[in-house]
């Protein structure tokens, strides 16, 4: 699978902290962007040691529902979750490219993330995990039912592993947002995985 190469990430790794083993699997993808993940308490140490990491590096640096981190430490976008139902301002003028993500569950949560100024959906949970019971889930049919009509770009989120990510191109996504999948990266070119 080819995801859209006009499109800056195709990979979004939600994280709170760093390590070795991270640092060696995140430089082998291309277009990857990291979510620093922990919107209610925020470790400076770890939120400086990935913000640097992501400079020296080349790679896009997003933070979870906090607008005033994402400006203040000159970030280069904001993802807001499903359950975050402030109304943000266009901040398209803040900083040139700065991009509004929105986490989704449903239709009704992509209509109001399009009023929050998104230009970009992660939508979940595509496949079986430990957050989600069973009914949650959407499984492939649903997500391509959900997001048929969405004007703007989706990317598939919740469950991701070794064993479905193949499975992604079988829907519209134009890339994938993980956690898991980083730390248990045993492959040299995660391009391997859409092949």
């Amino acid at each position: 699978m080819q995801f859209n190469k006009c499109y800056q990430e195709n990979f979004y790794f939600f994280t709170t902290y760093i390590n070795e083993q991270i640092i060696k699997n995140v430089v082998k993808f291309k277009n990857i962007a990291i979510i620093y993940n922990n919107k209610y308490i925020i470790n400076e140490n770890n939120f400086l040691e990935i913000k640097n990491f992501c400079k020296i590096n080349n790679i896009k640096f997003f933070i979870v529902d906090n607008l005033r981190l994402a400006i203040k430490y000159n970030l280069d976008g904001l993802i807001i979750s499903h359950n975050n139902k402030r109304t943000y301002l266009n901040v398209n003028n803040y900083k040139k490219n700065f991009k509004i993500i929105g986490k989704a569950h449903s239709q009704n949560e992509y209509f109001f993330k399009i009023k929050q100024n998104c230009t970009a959906i992660l939508l979940s949970p595509i496949f079986k995990n430990l957050k989600y019971n069973t009914s949650k889930i959407l499984t492939i049919s649903k997500f391509n039912q959900i997001s048929k009509n969405w004007k703007i770009d989706v990317y598939a989120l919740g469950g991701i592993n070794f064993e479905n990510i193949k499975k992604i191109k079988m829907t519209k996504a134009k890339g994938v947002g993980f956690i898991s999948l980083i730390s248990n990266l045993k492959i040299k070119k995660p391009a391997l995985f859409f092949k």
